[in-house]
């Protein structure tokens, strides 16, 4: 690190002091909401006997991994937003940058494995079970944290060959290498490129790899009985609106020269904060599963 600057000035979602206060009580409880809900699946997918799909088996993760990455930002958005002096230090900035990348990345992969898993399910069920056994999907998982690993160890590595040589003020209300980019004393068209190359294609080719799946899923429901048909369109129709939310603003983001714009917090706020919010209510299944297991936790205390 050939650098000055020991830490940044996050000015985070906006600088008015009455939305500020606004901005803590919303975030607050978006932030709460998205723990207790993916807390819930996971515990519940755990405990219960009726969940044991591949299909239950990848939302445990993708719950998982939506609970840390929204911890990444929401809580540091959330304090910042009372704070005076929105300051992280050089460190935190790139452990926040890290994290992000790495459950965002994780993210990505397990909604692959989902709609893979949808896809095998729906077009192959009398080989779904050799298929999507417990082992190949303990793999698939596996591949998916190491591949989360390389492309985060990416990132930091073009961020920490970032050098500051004064301006500290970051304005955003996290740490990312677009705004970092823009402080950076050097010339960035290398290092965009690279960030466009990695993150903007993960981005781009698993958008355009999910919408395909997608694609073939409903072409070949045509064959199905009609319960068959609304069963699986309310699944994928659920996992497409979680996918266009995340994916739309991680395009626009991270697929674009050097440039920042007053709008990519707003943008960023969908995809680090409503995805991760969005994913625990769309499963009837798991609802149904959560609701009886309290019950009977419930009962068994009283």
């Amino acid at each position: 690190m050939n650098s000055s600057v020991t830490e940044f000035i996050l000015l985070g979602l906006t600088r008015d002091a009455g939305k500020q206060k606004a901005v803590f009580g919303v975030f607050l409880i978006l932030y709460l909401a998205t723990l207790s809900g993916n807390f819930l699946i996971v515990v519940t997918i755990k405990t219960s006997r009726t969940l044991g799909s591949p299909m239950y088996f990848f939302l445990f993760y993708l719950s998982f991994a939506d609970a840390c990455f929204s911890t990444t930002t929401a809580p540091r958005l959330i304090v910042d937003a009372l704070a005076h002096k929105k300051t992280i230090s050089y460190n935190e900035c790139m452990t926040q940058v890290f994290a992000a990348h790495f459950f965002g990345c994780m993210e990505i992969l397990v909604l692959i494995l989902m709609a893979f898993d949808r896809y095998v399910a729906i077009c192959k069920p009398l080989r779904y079970t050799t298929i999507m056994s417990r082992h190949v999907c303990s793999v698939l998982v596996i591949l998916a944290w190491v591949g989360s690993c390389i492309h985060s160890s990416a990132q930091i590595f073009l961020a920490l060959r970032l050098p500051f040589c004064g301006p500290n003020v970051i304005d955003h209300y996290f740490c990312d290498l677009q705004p970092l980019l823009k402080l950076a004393c050097m010339d960035t068209c290398v290092t965009n490129l690279l960030v466009v190359s990695n993150s903007g294609a993960i981005c781009t080719v698993s958008f355009i790899i999910l919408l395909t799946s997608y694609v073939v899923i409903l072409y070949s429901l045509r064959n199905h009985s009609a319960e068959g048909r609304r069963k699986a369109l309310s699944t994928c129709t659920s996992h497409f609106i979680v996918v266009v939310l995340f994916f739309g603003p991680c395009i626009f983001i991270y697929t674009r020269p050097p440039t920042t714009f007053p709008i990519d917090k707003t943008v960023a706020v969908f995809y680090t904060i409503g995805t991760p919010l969005l994913n625990p209510l769309r499963n009837m299944e798991v609802k149904k599963a959560m609701k009886k297991l309290w019950r009977v936790e419930i009962s068994s205390r009283s």
